[in-house]
Order: C-alpha cells, then sequence, then structure tokens
C-alpha cells in the first residue's frame, strides 16, 4: 500500500456532519488527515467529531458572517484544505418568493463562498485548495428552478476568478446530481425510492450516486495540484438522460 495521501494535511469541512462532508472527512481521515469539522446541530457534531477522532469541531450556522469571521480567526495555522458543503437547494416559482427570500437564498450560496474565499487568504497555504458544492440538475430551464439555476450559472464564474483572485491556493467547484444523502431524503420525502428506482434503470451507470462518490472527487481535488478553476461533475451521466 502507499503513503497515505493527504498525511499531516488539515482539513477544514464546512458542513461536515453529515451527508458528502461527512463523507469527505471520513476519506480525509482515512488518508491521513487532522479533520476540523463545523456543523449547525451541536450535537450531531459532537457525534460525528467523536466518531472520526477530528482534530475540533465548531457549531455554528456558516451563513452568519460573524460566526465565520471568528472560526476562521481561530483557525490554527497553516491550514491545507478547505471544503464548503453548507447550504441546500431551493425551488420554487421565484415570482411567488418573497424578495427578502431570494436576497438570503443568493447570500446563502454565493455569498458564503465569497466570505470563505476572504477568510482562507493567509490561513490556507499555497497550493491548497478551497473546495466548493454546486449542482447540475438546474442547468436545464424549468418551472420552480430559477434560483437554483442562477446558483448553478454563477458559481463556475465565481471559482474561475477566485482561482486567480487568490493564487496560488487553488479553488474548484464539484457540481453534482442527485446524491443520496439524507438532505435528499427530506426534500423528496416519500417519492424518494421512486427517484432512487428511476435513476437505477435510467443513469448510465445503472446505479445512484453516493456521498462517497463525491468524497473520492474531493479528496482528489485536493491532492491533485494541477487542479484549480474549474467545475467537475459528478452525476452518474444525468444529464446525458433526455427531457
Amino acid at each position: 500500500m502507499g503513503e497515505p495521501s493527504l498525511r499531516g494535511q488539515t482539513v477544514v469541512v464546512i458542513g461536515g456532519s453529515g451527508g458528502i462532508g461527512l463523507e469527505t472527512a471520513r476519506l480525509a481521515r482515512a488518508e491521513g488527515a487532522r479533520v476540523i469539522l463545523t456543523g449547525r446541530d451541536p450535537e450531531r457534531l459532537r457525534r460525528t467529531a467523536s466518531e472520526l477522532d477530528a482534530a475540533s469541531s465548531a457549531a455554528f450556522d456558516a451563513t452568519a458572517p460573524d460566526s465565520l469571521e471568528r472560526f476562521f480567526r481561530e483557525l490554527p495555522t497553516p491550514i491545507d484544505h478547505v471544503m464548503v458543503t453548507a447550504g441546500r437547494p431551493t425551488y420554487g416559482p421565484i415570482l411567488e418568493m418573497d424578495l427578502s427570500e431570494v436576497r438570503r437564498n443568493l447570500d446563502e450560496h454565493l455569498g458564503v463562498a465569497i466570505r470563505v474565499a476572504r477568510q482562507a487568504v493567509g490561513k490556507v497555504r499555497p497550493g491548497g485548495t478551497l473546495i466548493f458544492m454546486s449542482g447540475t440538475g438546474a442547468r436545464r430551464p424549468g418551472i420552480g428552478l430559477a434560483l437554483a439555476a442562477t446558483f448553478t450559472a454563477a458559481f463556475p464564474a465565481l471559482v474561475a476568478n477566485l482561482a486567480l483572485e487568490i493564487a496560488p491556493v487553488r479553488v474548484n467547484l464539484i457540481a453534482a446530481g442527485f446524491v443520496d444523502t439524507g438532505l435528499s431524503a427530506t426534500i423528496l420525502g416519500d417519492q424518494l425510492e421512486a427517484r432512487r428506482a428511476q435513476l437505477r434503470e435510467t443513469l448510465p451507470i445503472r446505479r445512484v450516486v453516493g456521498p462517497a462518490d463525491v468524497a473520492r472527487l474531493a479528496v482528489h481535488l485536493m491532492t491533485n495540484t494541477a487542479l484549480t478553476g474549474a467545475t467537475y461533475d459528478v452525476d452518474g451521466g444525468q444529464q446525458l438522460l433526455p427531457g
């Protein structure tokens, strides 16, 4: 067996107490990294941090600017990698949304990424990475997808520009299709199993994408130092399907 790919490195996962964030932290730990976790739910975060033997954890809302700034200010340096998985997609006809809700959602997605990038300067070592999460499903227009489509279109441009502005720190984006997580279960409710069955039948890979699939891509982005400023899809070929 080779040397663990992240031995001696420190990985921060914002939104690391479940789903994709948890799986990324688990794989990073298996590859020898120290992990620092954040999440909104203190008890859930405590259990996850104990399970992974995390170096530390901090419970706070990543969309709160003061809390995010304080977290980064108190981080020991240097940090090698930061992955942000906090947040959830927003669906619904935009003309029926209150404008304050629209502004809040824009801030929770793009605003958080900008604030993390600002805070990472001087904390993340040269050649380290910032990894953000987006999606692929809203690349096709549809009723109720206006906000999700806006984030889907804007995030790659933001990441490409951040990669130039904060170089030599590397910045990349993972765009996921359906991923079988607790969040997906919450969104779909009693339609979850039907969605799983549909994807198993129609995806070119003939199975459902799980959080471990995304985690493996995230760790690859951390360790492949030639990669920056790009968007990497992980959707099992979902975009290739008609309609």
